[in-house]
């Protein structure tokens, strides 16, 4: 891992890491039932092997950019049931330190780090999507505590979470400025999971809240600000993960064009099949590099790393699913076999233009920095 992004210790993490997929993951990660009950088992073992604390911050955890992206792009290559669990964790916990109270902090970010606790982010619900600003789960004071009404969808982590951060409004409000965030207890009464299914064996679900007892998370109507700067933070690991998929893509497809044999020889040996090994490596370095540089610019603090880092997520979304696709082909009839590990990533693809903020937002977000900029 030589680049100079990179120093030792995050060659050391990385190195950790790795050897944590080929112990843990890589056997396992074809087996896509009871993907929540995975996803703790998986969350319970990062914890053991100290590899959650690069998900939360500094004291109470080793958080950085570029620690975060050596995580998620090497979990992501072996699982991205595991990378999930991961970067549900830095989210929880990025908005817990970026809001939270002395005693809010205290209480749940070191056992976030430590893997006690596994944190979960409820923000999306069935009618507003990835339009935040429209989400109605209401909130509503009850003294000291508030009980918190609604339906959130597609919460990554839910049912092995011990800790949940939910986006509500106050009652009689509308659009952005009505939205805070609260905290909720795993165990708190009124909160009911109910997994959900998706193409690809992926650990979420819907979380209904019926009065569930919650303190609020920051300042009254500062809930999507919280999150979209949470969402900046983030996303060059997300550009990891990213490609980390894409690698597993490649060395797939490397390893079945040097054994797959037709018309007496390699398909390795036909031109075709090297010119497309030869673009999905260009492809994936170069998203690589960006993604490396976005987490290196976010480190040092610098103006452009937001811009970056959705430049990263951009281009990276595109090289996994452009790798995929280029797999399937060198793969043939063998890679449309169910079970087989270039489908599961065809499948797992889709869903990382999904994550922390949909591809046509960020673009959108970037078209905006861009114009900005140029006035």
């Amino acid at each position: 891992m030589i680049d100079p992004h990179f120093d030792d210790s995050h060659r050391d993490l990385d190195r950790r890491y790795r050897d944590f997929g080929e112990s843990h993951l890589r056997a396992v990660a074809r087996h896509e039932e009871a993907p929540i009950e995975r996803a703790r088992e998986v969350g319970s073992r990062l914890g053991e092997s100290g590899l959650l604390a690069p998900a939360v911050p500094t004291p109470f955890g080793t958080a950085s950019g570029r620690g975060v992206l050596v995580a998620r792009e090497r979990l992501a290559y072996f699982s991205l049931l595991a990378e999930m669990v991961f970067s549900a964790q830095a989210l929880a916990a990025q908005l817990i330190g970026a809001a939270g109270t002395e005693v809010q902090c205290r209480r749940w970010l070191g056992p976030l780090a430590s893997g006690d606790v596994l944190g979960a982010v409820g923000l999306s619900e069935p009618e507003a999507g990835a339009d935040l600003g429209a989400a109605r789960t209401q909130a509503e004071e009850d003294g000291a505590l508030w009980r918190l009404s609604g339906l959130k969808s597609w919460v990554t982590g839910a049912g092995s979470a011990g800790v949940y951060v939910v986006l509500a409004r106050a009652p009689g409000s509308e659009g952005p400025r009505g939205l805070s965030l609260f905290l909720l207890d795993g165990e708190a009464p009124g909160l009911t999971v109910h997994p959900i299914e998706p193409m690809a064996a992926l650990p979420v679900a819907e979380v209904r809240l019926a009065g569930t007892p919650a303190v609020r998370l920051g300042e009254e109507g500062q809930g999507l600000p919280l999150v979209a700067k949470a969402y900046e933070v983030l996303r060059p690991g997300a550009a990891g993960a990213a490609c980390g998929l894409a690698a597993r893509a490649l060395d797939e497809t490397v390893r079945h064009a040097q054994a797959r044999r037709q018309f007496g020889r390699p398909i390795a040996a036909f031109p075709t099949t090297r010119m497309a090994l030869a673009d999905m490596h260009a492809t994936v370095e170069a998203a690589r590099r960006l993604a490396r540089h976005a987490a290196w610019l976010a480190d040092a603090g610098a103006e452009e790393a937001p811009r970056a880092a959705a430049a990263a997520r951009l281009v990276a979304t595109g090289a996994a699913e452009a790798a995929v696709q280029r797999a399937l082909e060198v793969h043939g009839a063998q890679g449309l076999v169910r079970g087989s590990t270039v489908e599961r990533l065809f499948r797992e693809a889709r869903a990382l233009r999904l994550r922390e903020g949909t591809t046509e937002i960020v673009r959108l977000e970037l078209a905006e920095a861009i114009l900005k900029e140029s006035r």
